[in-house]
């Protein structure tokens, strides 16, 4: 069974940043395809970022159109942690973010970013 830990979350005035983290334990991370969602208030659990491996390394990322040129995903295969740099933060991130391994997902982290 694949546990996951994020952490990095909290409050932040627009234009901040901060980095999200995905622990990951009981799989081979380097395996497995990582994916950031985030759910705000009111609105359904939404796609923000994936990263897939091969050969241990990153083989590509994928971004929502929303965070496209601001967030950042990527892992670390040593420490079985995947990562979202998040840049330039808007209010409308504001969002209980989640990382998801297969079928398995996080406890999620809030980011809450202020105006």
């Amino acid at each position: 069974q694949v546990q996951l830990v994020e952490s990095g979350g909290g409050l932040v005035q627009a234009g901040g940043s901060l980095r999200l983290s995905c622990a990951a334990s009981g799989r081979t991370f380097s395996l497995a395809d990582i994916n950031w969602y985030r759910q705000a208030p009111g609105k359904e659990r939404e796609f923000v970022a994936a990263i897939s491996w091969r050969g241990g390394s990153i083989y590509y990322a994928s971004y929502a159109d929303s965070v496209k040129g601001r967030f950042t995903i990527s892992g670390d295969n040593a420490k079985n942690t995947a990562y979202l740099q998040m840049n330039s933060l808007k209010p409308e991130d504001t969002a209980i973010y989640y990382c998801k391994m297969g079928g398995d997902w996080g406890q999620g982290t809030q980011v809450t970013v202020s105006s």
